[in-house]
């Protein structure tokens, strides 16, 4: 389990070099924080539980804050 944290750091490495290279800087700054969260977390030797628990919170906390973003900061079209 501690290797998928590295592969999602991979992933969100890339995802951050593409934005970057698409002039994107507020999402790659993003995705570069999100590679060192997941990378620093495949490191760290933790037991199958914790690294579960740890994706799901994660994964809350992500669905929330877009949705957030998505409804009240972008607003509704016209």
């Amino acid at each position: 389990m501690a290797r998928m944290f590295r592969v999602l750091g991979f992933f969100t490495l890339t995802i951050g070099l593409m934005a970057f290279a698409g002039d994107l800087v507020e999402m790659a700054l993003l995705f570069f924080l999100q590679t060192a969260f997941f990378v620093i977390l495949g490191y760290l030797k933790f037991t199958e539980r914790t690294y579960i628990l740890l994706f799901w919170g994660y994964m809350i906390v992500t669905f929330t804050g877009f949705s957030y973003w998505t409804v009240f900061q972008m607003g509704l079209p016209l």
